[in-house]
Parts: structure tokens; sequence; C-alpha cells
């Protein structure tokens, strides 16, 4: 692809690291960015400048907030005793977004993925089960993972954890297709598995 200028050329390729889009994509946003005012280009350099350097992850579920402590583990209207453990934050906003569940949350921040290099330590599995410990009035953890290979493997690592200090484990009902992903799913079909999960079968 020929550029008319190096600058272009700087912001197209930034631009198609982004996943899901391609160079001409990028070409499409750089030109469109380009014919903007210089406002509306600030704006957005502002608003991503400020995303990377200020976001915090809540100290107690590890999910994206602006404070030390997200919205969901600070209300008092949430149900304390129930605890959905998921992958990463985008899961917490498509299960928000169904308005079934009601309880708190936990993000992983991946799968095990030994072909990948990624094991349990490297997942905030450690913080979870220091949130079921002790006195914690915690009494069922809901595997809200993706159905593939790496999330089952997940799921029977952490109920085997999970059991022995004497927790509830269930899983989202199968309504998320096998193979599939949790963000992919639309809110109907995810809200129903939330509503009908079932015991996790080792």
């Amino acid at each position: 692809m020929q550029f008319p200028s190096k600058l272009v050329e700087e912001a197209v390729l930034e631009i198609a690291k982004l996943p899901g889009i391609g160079k001409k994509t990028a070409l499409r946003l750089a030109m469109h960015l380009l014919k903007s005012s210089a406002e509306n280009t600030q704006n957005l350099t502002y608003a991503l400048t400020d995303l990377r350097a200020n976001v915090k992850y809540c100290k107690k579920c590890h999910s994206i907030s602006d404070n030390d402590m997200c919205r969901v583990c600070s209300s008092i209207n949430r149900d304390k005793k129930t605890i959905c453990l998921v992958e990463e934050t985008k899961d917490v906003m498509v299960i928000e977004n169904t308005n079934q569940y009601f309880g708190l949350y936990h993000v992983l921040g991946g799968i095990i993925a030994p072909i990948e290099g990624i094991g349990p330590s490297d997942l905030n599995i450690d913080t979870l089960l220091q949130r079921v410990g002790g006195e914690s009035e915690v009494k069922e953890i809901i595997l809200a993972l993706s159905s593939t290979m790496e999330g089952d493997t997940t799921a029977f690592y952490l109920s085997k954890k999970l059991k022995e200090k004497g927790i509830k484990v269930s899983s989202i009902a199968r309504g998320i297709p096998i193979g599939g992903e949790i963000e992919y799913a639309d809110e109907l079909t995810l809200g129903r598995s939330i509503l009908s999960r079932i015991d996790y079968q080792e």
C-alpha cells in the first residue's frame, strides 16, 4: 500500500495494530481523523491517553474501575454470597447488561492455557481463594468461562480448589455454544444461562 505521507503511514500502521482492523480500515479511520476538526482529534487523543494513564483495577475483583473499589464491589445492594467468575472485564459488562445477575464478580485475567505458557500462577486465582477463605460469607461460585478446552481446563482446576474450601461450585448452563466465547453471546441466551446454572460436573 502506497501512502502520500510518512505521517499518514505511521498513523495507519498504529491503528492497524488494533484487533479486527486491517490496513484499509485503518487508512479510512486515519483519513477521517485528518478531515475532522483538530478539537475532535485532540479529544480522542486525550481520552486514550487518560484511559492508559489513569485506569485502575478493583483491588477486590480485578475489574476495570475508576477507583480502588469498583461500583459492584462497593455496592450495598449486591448479593455478597455469590461470586461470578469470568475471564475478563468485558465479560462482566456483558453479564451486567442481562440484568439477571445481582451478585459479585471475580476477574481471572485469562484462562489456563499451557500451550501459551499461561498457568494458574499467572491468573488472579490466589486472590479468589483469599476471598472465599476464613470468615467469608461467600457460599457459591458461578463459573462463567468460555466453552473451550482451555475454559474447561480452568473450570476443572478451580472446582477442585474451591470444593476443598466447602464452596458450592456451579457453571452457567450450556446455552452458550461449545467453542463459543462469552463476549459474543447474545444477552438473552446469556441471561438464561445465568438463571438456569447447574452444579459443576467434573
